[in-house]
């Protein structure tokens, strides 16, 4: 998860306010206190720590709850809110024609972030072409093309043409059929003069419509004057901030960016090229909270699922009729939409709910268990009753497993469709759960 120890710390803290009593002067400091020392342990910058603590607790003794909010509830809307504010306004990249600039340092996952950021526009349904401008480093021209193979977007270079500006004029001739070009441009070490020089040179040429600045997260509150530099520079319309999962210091970055004049676009999670997420600051603070994320949830759910399909499943899971095939069909989707952990974050009171060891564990089974479905015979999986003995030891010797493994497949498929029977069979649950997603 994405600033877990932060995340783990900032619920631990609200748990206290859960299992009290009643919301005293006492609590709410003690409350404080935590909260400033979780910000505090990742990172974050000390006076927006101290700024953001102070803030919680004078709402939290001055305001009273709105009528049919409880005082616990009202405490932990002030945490979120507060919390929200202090990663500033939100900025949606355009889904339309449009050209993108990416800049940055060396070795701060640019190429990289460029190939996730035109995978996450392609699957948007827009064309795309990349110009490959960085024409100092060796071998950029490979890497971006390699990224452009592995999501199937064509890529504009020279390898032997030294001229960052040239080669972005020849790319846009290329690509002016497209929805959007994005330009892959030079880093250095430092913001040196003859960065900035060429910079200002691709951007007059190829007049952007977004400037990106990309930034590797362990930076910590170093992101904000970088940040800064590079907006003073060339007018840097947002940042994209890479390696978030793993950074301890990742909530400095975040902070540091945020109180600049260029917000957080995307954040980085994992290396994958479907590992790049929109920073809406409602949506990540809930998930930090452990409250949950639900649109999220549902708008992966629609990039991996056909609404027909997923419709036709429903209803016969709602009548009762729910096979194997169904089973396998869910598990399938669930593998789609990432790793469990951080499908699991989305959804309101379980992040956190599993530790590492067990999620490992978890996804090991959901893999084993289609390899077992795999061994099984269309008759077998439309009607699990018929699985005894032999078919079990069939399928075992087939699939290279333990007939036990097969027994906690049935076991898990039983459980699950007695789940979706009560489901079916209890108007009242069903009209709550169409409630909720008419609310979505």
């Amino acid at each position: 998860m994405v600033l877990e120890k932060l995340g783990e710390s900032l619920r631990e803290t609200l748990r206290k306010i859960a299992g009290a009593s009643h919301i005293s002067p006492e609590l709410i400091k003690e409350l404080v206190r935590d909260i400033q020392r979780a910000l505090l342990q990742s990172d974050v910058n000390v006076r927006l720590a101290l700024d953001l603590s102070k803030r919680i607790e004078t709402r939290a003794l001055d305001e009273k709850a709105p009528a049919g909010m409880t005082g616990r509830e009202h405490v932990v809307r002030i945490v979120h809110q507060e919390l929200v504010k202090a990663l500033g306004e939100p900025k949606s990249l355009k889904l339309g024609p449009q050209k993108i600039m990416m800049v940055g340092l060396y070795g701060q996952g640019k190429t990289t972030t460029t190939g996730k950021i035109s995978k996450y526009l392609k699957k948007k349904g827009l064309s795309l072409g990349l110009i490959a401008a960085d024409v100092h480093r060796p071998a950029a021209y490979d890497q971006l093309s390699q990224i452009g193979e592995q999501i199937q977007v064509p890529v504009f270079g020279d390898s032997k043409n030294t001229n960052a500006k040239k080669v972005v004029e020849e790319g846009m001739k290329e690509f002016s059929d497209l929805d959007i070009i994005i330009v892959d441009t030079a880093g250095r070490h430092a913001l040196d003069g003859d960065l900035i020089d060429e910079m200002k040179q691709v951007s007059e040429v190829f007049k952007p419509d977004e400037i990106f600045l990309v930034m590797d997260a362990t930076v910590g509150q170093q992101a904000g004057p970088q940040a800064e530099a590079f907006h003073d520079s060339v007018g840097v319309n947002g940042v994209i901030l890479t390696k978030l999962d793993g950074s301890a210091k990742g909530g400095g970055a975040l902070s540091a960016v945020a109180v600049t004049n260029a917000p957080i676009i995307f954040v980085g999670t994992g290396e994958g090229l479907d590992a790049l997420e929109t920073l809406d600051p409602d949506r990540f603070i809930s998930r930090l909270l452990g409250m949950g994320d639900l649109q999220t949830l549902l708008e992966r759910a629609e990039e991996v699922m056909d609404a027909s399909t997923a419709e036709d499943t429903a209803k016969r899971m709602m009548s009762g009729k729910f096979s194997l095939i169904d089973m396998r069909d869910q598990m399938e989707s669930l593998t789609k939409m990432g790793p469990l952990g951080k499908v699991m974050e989305m959804i309101p009171g379980m992040s956190g709910m599993m530790k590492k060891g067990q999620l490992e564990e978890t996804e090991s089974k959901l893999t084993k268990f289609k390899v077992l479905m795999s061994s099984m015979t269309k008759e077998e999986l439309e009607n699990p009753k018929i699985i005894k003995r032999s078919r079990i030891n069939r399928i075992a010797m087939g699939s290279g497993s333990d007939p036990q493994e097969i027994r906690d497949l049935l076991k898990q498929y039983n459980q699950s469709k007695k789940m979706m029977a009560n489901l079916g069979g209890n108007r009242r649950a069903q009209q709550k759960m169409m409630r909720q997603f008419g609310k979505m």
